[in-house]
């Protein structure tokens, strides 16, 4: 990074002012400081810091907009990673980097699982005991996370689980949660948002007796299609350069790609369709909505089913948070131009909708039995967190991650309430998605009045908005170290993370 940013960031850290960056800040040319005296030093530092704030946005409300997808290509869909043998649910996953074709005829470096660019989907059933052999084929180190998945410590896949190049590790666990829609991805100390962002992601869908009798639509590919949302900035030679993109604040993309498509579109019959939305961008925030303005209804969180199916008209997603929609394409005005969207009205996901009719479904009106108890409501407060900063200063409760140091114990299958609070800074703060480890958790209250009824369901990443407390009630119940940390990724390898270790 050039001087300007470095007297920038210094600037800014006297003043104890934060936010969030938009644009990717470019070095000047290098100033003799020697020749100025105090009162030239503040002008030249105050200039540089208008210069900067015109190109940051203080939050993740004003960001550069995604270019619409002219939907000229047919979305890719994951594919479903065949088990090792019929005899056991192993599994073989490989970190591996290759070329990928998203422009046409132009080649791309890319990593992903298993293939060049993004990764298989895994499935588990409850009850499973699940074997899965992780090979390293890249040239650094990385590590392989399981999202969202109970499992103990030591499968996790945090940093502290490097699998050096040309390295592997079997992990065995017993899937003990209920259905949902989970996801995989590296999570090497330092290296996590340039591993995912060059294409390290996958999904995990866990499915039991309850998700297959609920009558929902269940067609992989066909009426369930997963949708994974990652914007990019490429270069003019249609490459990712990470580098060149990369920002202190989160790196943010002009161009939308999901399922690693560019320009997508996803054709479907006139049939109720379920959508499973994973925000896997380093950074970007999503506010998901259809362009008529129809409603549609969320079955699911990150960890699982609501209770009750609840009609939104739009859906915030911040990065690695899910959910699981479903839009009733037969009941839809499809003679216009129909289209998912961006809040800010950018065209994400063009809809073709065929004259056919496609499988008879259902939305239940009971898919689960989450509750919240009094007891877990009335508990104290045994976890503090506080968010705060910006850019390479970020913290978590004053400190920057230090994988020598455990911040929290906790007993092993002990519920207790932790207090998120996201400290606002002098420019008002930003909006971080918190994630915990190893763990679901249930939302008690946000600023002390109940989860909008949406999130009244299991989850294990969270959006905290400036000035916001939010309690969780949380119960490990495997043993180890988990990571909590911000997830806009920059934020994560610039340290805002800690450590719980259960016992």
């Amino acid at each position: 990074m050039g001087i300007k940013i470095k007297i920038t960031a210094l600037a800014i850290s006297i003043l104890v002012i934060s936010g969030c960056s938009n644009a990717n800040s470019q070095p000047d040319e290098e100033m003799d400081h020697s020749m100025m005296n105090d009162e030239e030093m503040d002008h030249s530092m105050m200039d540089m810091d208008d210069d900067v704030m015109e190109n940051e946005h203080m939050s993740h409300d004003e960001v550069v907009s995604l270019n619409d997808s002219t939907g000229e290509n047919e979305l890719k869909i994951p594919s479903m990673l065949e088990r090792d043998n019929k005899e056991e649910v192993a599994y073989t996953v490989r970190a591996q980097k290759g070329k990928t074709e998203i422009f046409d005829g132009i080649e791309t470096n890319t990593y992903g699982y298993n293939g060049t660019f993004l990764g298989p989907m895994l499935r588990f059933d409850k009850g499973d005991i699940v074997k899965i052999r992780t090979i390293n084929e890249l040239d650094e180190n990385t590590t392989f996370h399981w999202h969202g998945l109970e499992v103990a410590a030591d499968a996790d896949g945090g940093p502290h689980d490097v699998i050096k190049p040309g390295e592997e590790k079997i992990i065995e666990f017993k899937v003990e949660q209920e259905a949902a829609t989970l996801w995989f991805h590296p999570h090497p100390e330092g290296k996590t948002a340039e591993q995912v962002y060059n294409g390290l992601a996958g999904l995990i869908y866990i499915e039991d007796d309850n998700s297959t009798s609920l009558g929902l639509p269940n067609d992989y590919g066909k009426n369930d299609i997963p949708l994974i949302f990652q914007d990019k900035t490429f270069d003019d030679k249609k490459q990712l350069n990470y580098g060149a993109a990369m920002n202190d604040d989160g790196t943010i993309g002009d161009t939308l790609l999901i399922n690693g498509t560019l320009n997508p579109k996803l054709t479907v019959k006139k049939e109720k369709v379920r959508l499973r939305l994973l925000n896997g961008s380093n950074a970007r925030n999503f506010t998901f909505k259809l362009n008529t303005g129809d409603s549609f209804i969320q079955i699911a969180t990150d960890g699982g089913f609501l209770n009750d199916p609840v009609a939104l008209k739009e859906i915030t997603l911040t990065p690695s948070e899910r959910a699981e929609i479903v839009v009733d394409f037969s009941q839809l005005n499809t003679t216009n131009d129909l289209a998912l969207i961006n809040e800010d009205g950018s065209i994400l996901l063009p809809f073709e909708v065929s004259d056919q009719s496609g499988k008879i479904s259902r939305i239940p009106g009971k898919m689960n039995n989450f509750s919240l108890t009094e007891e877990e409501m009335n508990l104290p407060v045994t976890k503090k967190v506080e968010l705060f900063g910006m850019m390479d200063q970020v913290t978590i409760n004053g400190k920057k991650f230090d994988s020598e140091r455990i911040d929290f114990t906790q007993q092993q299958g002990v519920t207790e309430v932790w207090e998120i609070y996201n400290k606002p800074d002098e420019m008002g703060g930003m909006i971080h998605p918190f994630h915990i480890h190893g763990t679901q958790f249930k939302i008690i209250s946000r600023d002390g009045k109940e989860p909008p009824e949406n999130e009244r369901g299991w989850k294990d990443s969270i959006s905290v908005q400036p000035d916001e407390r939010v309690k969780i009630a949380i119960q490990f119940k495997h043993k180890g170290v988990y990571m909590f940390h911000c997830h806009i990724l920059e934020h994560e390898d610039n340290g805002m993370m800690g450590q719980v270790k259960v016992e």
